[in-house]
């Protein structure tokens, strides 16, 4: 079956058709009730098959299936290709993985494979793109399993599955088995092993605590907050999204004021988790999402902060903002019907994005604090 959308009818028939009907004036407005409810009623059946929501309306995000304790892997056990991860650049929670991965040096070790999303709401594979061009990822074939889609390598677990098929998945090619699909599993796992690249600690014991606590703060309201805020179904749920949201954001904001990073002057998952929002907050939830309160440019601190973490060297490569754009404005057809995908907002200009942000100089509180006290 043709993914390709079918073509719309004679458009020189459909208006000499309405000229018959009612002129140059509206639709009875009998007729646009009726369309009205019906859409209204097909966007609830919709929704729900996309984003399943609480009696309130408000989104609720399905518990990933694999969670594996990943603690009997290391380095030195691990041949390359015995894992094999899959992602999809759009998703803000595989980007987490790739970003992790390119820190540690993994990228020898732990081959991916990146899909891209299909008009049905379905992860594949394509032939024509691979590798990486203009030094960024782009999507490819199945390097590890050789499907056409996700569903199919998920369909290989041993005992066979036939639930949802999400990225991040790591995939065990020796098991032949689904490892692990839940993101913040995979960045812990692939942060407590070390190339022979990096010996980086994104969590280390001492903050580990702190890492907690910006993650049960940033994870509901600001990751998962601008899915409530797009995928609710109802005025009362997204109300509620909107000013968690934003209100989290407005603290964030403060802190960083004199704060390089979440937990001080170290970057920790904890950044990695916030960033993946934050790149894709102009872009795609301020307008689909209608988390349109503020843009991310007017929040000094955070706009530097993304652009500090965007400069990291492998980083930006983890970033293509064309395939994130295609993935939500052309896919997610219950929020853009007409799948119309607009501008790119120049502040995701990858010029604009190098600019410098002047944060290596700052002091995190800590600091400043032993600082005061000393004095």
């Amino acid at each position: 079956m043709s993914l390709q959308p079918q073509q719309p009818p004679n458009q020189d028939l459909l208006t000499s058709i309405t000229k018959l009907l009612w002129g140059k004036s509206l639709p009875p407005q009998l007729l646009i009730s009726t369309v009205r409810t019906t859409w209204n009623a097909t966007w609830h059946l919709m929704m729900k098959q996309l984003a399943p929501s609480d009696p309130s309306g408000s989104y609720t995000r399905p518990i990933s299936k694999f969670r594996a304790n990943l603690k009997s892997y290391s380095i030195s056990s691990l041949n390359p290709g015995t894992l094999h991860l899959y992602v999809g650049l759009p998703c803000p929670w595989a980007h987490r993985t790739l970003i992790v991965r390119a820190l540690k040096g993994l990228e020898e070790t732990i081959p991916v494979s990146i899909a891209s999303p299909s008009l049905d709401g379905s992860w594949e594979f394509r032939q024509t793109y691979g590798g990486q061009d203009n030094g960024v990822y782009l999507p490819g074939l199945d390097k590890g399993n050789g499907r056409k889609i996700l569903k199919e390598v998920y369909g290989l677990h041993r005992g066979g599955y036939d639930g949802r098929s999400t990225v991040p998945m790591l995939w065990d090619t020796e098991k032949k088995e689904v490892l692990c699909n839940e993101s913040y599993d995979i960045i812990e796992f692939f942060n407590g092993l070390n190339s022979n690249d990096s010996n980086l600690d994104l969590a280390p014991p001492s903050l580990k605590g702190k890492i907690d606590e910006w993650n049960q703060t940033i994870y509901p309201n600001v990751n998962n907050g601008v899915y409530r805020c797009g995928f609710a179904q109802s005025q009362e749920a997204y109300d509620t999204a909107v000013n968690g949201l934003f209100t989290t954001l407005d603290m964030i904001d403060d802190h960083l004021a004199t704060s390089r990073y979440l937990c001080g002057d170290m970057l920790t998952l904890a950044d990695v988790c916030l960033f993946t929002t934050l790149i894709r907050f102009d872009l795609v939830y301020n307008v689909l999402f209608k988390c349109t309160k503020k843009k991310l440019l007017e929040y000094s601190n955070l706009n530097e902060y993304m652009r500090d973490i965007y400069q990291i060297p492998k980083v930006s490569a983890t970033c293509n903002f064309e395939a994130i754009m295609e993935g939500y404005y052309k896919i997610l057809f219950p929020l853009n019907p007409g799948s119309i995908q607009p501008a790119m907002p120049s502040v995701c200009d990858n010029k604009f994005l190098l600019e410098p942000h002047n944060r290596e100089t700052l002091l995190s509180s800590l600091d400043k604090r032993v600082e005061a006290s000393v004095s």
